[in-house]
């Protein structure tokens, strides 16, 4: 088989609604720059062959200063364009709101998304299960993605699904995608956040949904254990890991734990908040305000 061209794995090739919209803004945003890209060369060319030395018919009014219609021209076409990029812009930001659900005929598929250094986890609440470094979603069926970071603040971008957006840690985003063809879609880090996030990458491997309830009922019964507090603490501790790993059950609320706490790695690891020093657990840190 022949290795796929570049951009068969990025925006130029959606696989879900979001990213087919999103290439429309991009192909409609790229025609309207050329309408005025492609003008302003073919009359510098032209004035640079009209106006050469060895033209007599050129004329050089070396007096002249001002013309009125030259002005026009030369502000109106920018501020048309500045409008329907504009314009675009504003429809498209409120067409494709990452908070608004998308709609589809069955039900919603929840996700939590941790980042983490340098990797990605990713919770399945509903079905009580998570995965390290791999997103299995069904086709067809609209995903509910809240994000959150553990550590530093990142970015997560599918882009063939669409609409990147970022992870802080101690507050929630919402991302609402969908993938509407099987096939696996890398994803990564768009975010620079120190040496080794380029490999910060994970696949998004999207199945028919009698395959999903495999994998779910596959994973339950052969993957590493429970991911509690314990498990999660020397999982973010490790700045490498051997990926994708799944876990076959998931403490409840661990989302909400890392989202309130945003304790450090080895508080999570020793399965308390001690201080440095103490001999007794220290109080935990206040909760931060949550933004949904």
């Amino acid at each position: 088989m022949e290795p796929s061209a570049p951009w068969q794995h990025g925006v130029l090739d959606p696989q879900g609604p979001v990213g087919a919209a999103e290439r429309t803004i991009l192909a409609n945003a790229t025609v309207i720059m050329l309408a005025v890209i492609i003008p302003v060369i073919l009359l510098t060319l032209t004035f640079a062959w009209w106006f050469r030395a060895s033209n007599p018919h050129a004329k050089r009014r070396l007096d002249w200063a001002y013309s009125g219609s030259i002005e026009v021209t030369v502000w109106s076409i920018p501020m048309l364009v500045i409008l329907f990029l504009g314009g675009i812009a504003w429809v498209g930001a409120h067409d494709l709101d990452p908070h608004e659900p998308l709609m589809g005929g069955a039900k919603p598929l929840e996700v939590q998304v941790v980042s983490l250094d340098w990797k990605w986890l990713f919770i399945y609440p509903d079905q009580g299960l998570a995965s390290l470094d791999e997103l299995v979603v069904p086709v067809g069926v609209p995903l509910r993605l809240r994000l959150t970071s553990a550590t530093v603040m990142n970015s997560f971008f599918v882009p063939q699904l669409g609409s990147q957006i970022y992870t802080m840690a101690g507050m929630t985003t919402t991302l609402n995608l969908r993938a509407d063809r099987a096939g696996t879609f890398p994803g990564l880090s768009a975010q620079f956040s120190g040496d080794g996030f380029s490999d910060m990458r994970f696949d998004t491997r999207a199945v028919a949904p009698a395959q999903f309830d495999a994998w779910v009922a596959r994973t339950r019964g052969s993957a590493r254990g429970t991911l509690d507090q314990q498990q999660y603490g020397q999982l973010a501790s490790a700045a490498r890991t051997a990926s994708p790993i799944t876990y076959s059950a998931v403490e409840p609320r661990l989302f909400e734990t890392i989202l309130q706490l945003s304790a450090p790695a080895k508080a999570f690891a020793s399965g308390t908040t001690t201080a440095p020093g103490s001999s007794a657990p220290s109080s935990p840190p206040m909760p931060t305000q949550v933004m949904n």
